[in-house]
């Protein structure tokens, strides 16, 4: 480890290496024990330097970005976690957004209004990065970010940068080919279309004002918990299966929307884990449907 910070330490400011990071500070669930090394780049010339390094190292490696779909055990990460929240910049071409990872799609649909560019208002209450909601393919209301990506720019295995136009994306539910590739984002282009300002802030408005009557947002979470199964509707299969406002330990099913499992009360990950766990469990006894959690889980016990 010692030799591996010297080496990181000759590309990056000693401030952005962290030690023994509690990732409970940087997850949205507010729980997670250490990582082993939790680095910031602040550039993506930094960036591909550090991934060269750590992948050089042969150490388990995790990049993340807002940590809002992200669940880290409460034993920690042995290994690496790369942060790209410090790569925001937004470059606007005419109707064209071309953006680094790191800046949170909410901030993203705001700079898009202020240049009077439609198209992403359905993200602006999505509580995550740019980065993974392009990962998950992340979707609301009448729109997905497949339906206004032009292309990626990744760094692949070897430390290349390669642009994989939307067609080559593999877009789903939920699903992109960068789940299936240990490649690292760090471009996005995004065409969008010129329209009315006030129009684009209401809809926006609109949204997210439905979001809060409907999602449990006082409360820590990492969003919807659960992936939405064909034929289903996931926290309806929660709360028919008894789960509305269940609570194991410090975790809970929320109350105002039962696709949502929260920390209430200073939840462990493990009390989050064994509540996922049991509603799983209960929804196929009842309904026969496997539910898949749309949260990733990292880390160990």
């Amino acid at each position: 480890m010692k030799k591996l910070i010297e080496n990181l330490n000759a590309v990056m400011a000693a401030e952005n290496i962290k030690r023994n990071e509690p990732m409970k500070d940087h997850t949205s669930f507010r729980v997670g024990g250490p990582a082993d090394l939790f680095l910031k780049p602040q550039t993506r010339a930094e960036l591909g330097k550090a991934l060269a390094i750590c992948r050089a190292s042969g150490k388990p490696l995790y990049i993340m970005g807002n940590g809002s779909n992200l669940l880290v055990r409460d034993g920690g990460y042995r290994g690496i976690i790369i942060q790209t929240k410090a790569l925001n910049k937004v470059t606007i071409e005419g109707e064209t957004l071309i953006a680094e990872p790191g800046i949170s799609l909410k901030d993203l649909a705001n700079i898009a209004l202020e240049a009077k560019l439609t198209g992403l208002e359905f993200a602006s209450g999505i509580p995550g990065s740019l980065g993974g909601g392009v990962t998950m393919n992340a979707g609301a209301y009448d729109g997905e970010m497949k339906n206004i990506i032009r292309s990626i720019e990744v760094i692949t295995e070897d430390g290349s940068f390669k642009t994989i136009p939307v067609e080559a994306c593999d877009f789903g539910y939920r699903k992109s080919i960068l789940q299936q590739h240990p490649w690292v984002l760090v471009g996005v282009t995004i065409d969008l279309a010129r329209g009315d300002y006030q129009k684009i802030k209401e809809k926006m408005l609109e949204f997210n004002t439905q979001r809060r009557n409907k999602q449990p947002l006082e409360y820590p979470s990492a969003g919807s918990t659960f992936r939405r199964p064909p034929g289903y509707y996931a926290g309806k299969l929660v709360q028919d299966a008894g789960f509305g406002g269940y609570t194991l330990g410090g975790a809970m099913v929320s109350e105002k929307h039962s696709g949502f499992v929260i920390n209430k009360n200073n939840a462990t990950a493990a009390d989050i884990l064994n509540l996922i766990a049991a509603i799983q469990a209960g929804v196929k006894e009842k309904f026969g449907v496997d539910l898949q959690t749309e949260v990733i889980v990292i880390g160990e016990d």
